[in-house]
């Protein structure tokens, strides 16, 4: 029998792998928001996953309170910027789309790629920092 005690698994970099799993699932749940309520609520799903793995677990996980708040302040200042891009639109009587469609495209594959980023990041325990991101949630 080998009685020699192996380093837990679930822990890499001192952060359980609960915490990390549950961090991941933050910034993952804002691409999930946006697939099911896209079209009008689009950008607002995309913040309703990270919101409320925030305030369920903001207590008792402190990494998962870290980036579930920072998922969310991204995922507002990019319904932020579709909004502000929206009323140029609109604004325009609709010309203005021939700036904001190509503005909204580039947005969107921005924030998929930060997304992905940061749920990699948040798996591997690391605390990732969105760039560009109002800190409106602290």
């Amino acid at each position: 029998m080998n009685d020699i005690n192996p380093a837990p698994a679930s822990v890499e970099g001192g952060i359980p792998a609960e915490q990390r799993q549950w961090a991941m699932f933050a910034h993952l749940s804002a691409i999930v928001g946006g697939l099911v309520t896209a079209g009008w609520a689009g950008s607002i799903g995309c913040f309703l996953g990270p919101l409320v793995i925030w305030l369920v677990k903001k207590e008792t996980m402190p990494f998962v309170d870290d980036q579930a708040k920072e998922a969310l302040n991204f995922n507002i200042t990019v319904a932020l910027v579709f909004l502000v891009l929206l009323l140029l639109t609109i604004g325009t009587l609709g010309i203005g789309i021939l700036l904001t469609a190509p503005l909204m495209i580039i947005v969107g594959i921005a924030w998929l790629v930060f997304t992905v980023i940061a749920a990699i990041k948040a798996n591997d325990g690391v605390s990732y920092r969105y760039p560009m991101t109002l800190r409106l949630v602290k």
